[in-house]
């Protein structure tokens, strides 16, 4: 069954819940964005969750918004599993230390290990490449995020869900940006975990994100 998470990247604690409420009407999963609040302090944001939480904190290098220290940011992230996160979020070209810490002490929290290429979208030979690493270090779920150049880009990086499945691995895949709309309507139905979406237009975590009333308009029509 495709589902959607939809992205939380409000910047104060009361926006943040208010956006939760609204989510919790429509998406299958949350993902909070830490990265976004200006005080990133989780518990009052999951405490009485009515929907599974993906917790992340993405650095600036990964453009996402935080830019301080990066034990701090492990240390959001590590709390995140302290207060039963049901998945979170890290991205693989972080330190290889605190990553393989995260997966040792992850307690009930499933591990997404992440890849985001803003630029384009490598070869798919580089793509498995990369999928086997990430799934040799332990990851609960593989997620491979590419920028699409063409339409070919979102097959290379769909191709990776099937590859995924026989190695008997979880898996999201698909493309950002206009031309990779397709991969992130297409990717839940072929196997992918889920698919991201926002509550509007200018709640957007990635380029290309659909909102949640957009992506399920358009599975209707495909039922």
């Amino acid at each position: 069954m495709a589902r959607i998470c939809v992205s939380i990247v409000e910047t104060t604690a009361g926006k943040a819940l208010g956006a939760i409420k609204e989510a919790d009407r429509v998406a299958d999963l949350i993902e909070l964005r830490t990265d976004y609040l200006s005080e990133p302090r989780l518990k009052p944001l999951m405490l009485g969750r009515k929907r599974p939480f993906v917790v992340a904190c993405r650095p600036k290098e990964e453009r996402g918004k935080y830019s301080g220290d990066e034990g701090k940011r492990f240390g959001i992230l590590q709390e995140a599993v302290t207060l039963g996160a049901e998945y979170v979020d890290v991205e693989v070209r972080s330190a290889r230390g605190p990553v393989k810490d995260l997966i040792k002490n992850k307690g009930r929290s499933r591990i997404i290990l992440s890849f985001h290429d803003y630029r384009g979208t490598p070869s798919r030979k580089e793509l498995t490449r990369l999928f086997d690493r990430m799934h040799r270090m332990g990851a609960d779920i593989v997620k491979i995020v590419t920028l699409a150049d063409s339409w070919e880009d979102n097959l290379s990086v769909l191709s990776l869900i099937p590859y995924a499945r026989n190695r008997k691995q979880e898996i999201l895949a698909f493309c950002m940006g206009e031309k990779g709309k397709m991969s992130r309507i297409f990717s839940p139905w072929m196997g992918g975990a889920w698919t991201y979406a926002s509550l509007r237009k200018n709640r957007a975590s990635a380029p290309g994100q659909l909102t949640v009333l957009e992506m399920k308009s358009v599975w209707e029509k495909l039922r």
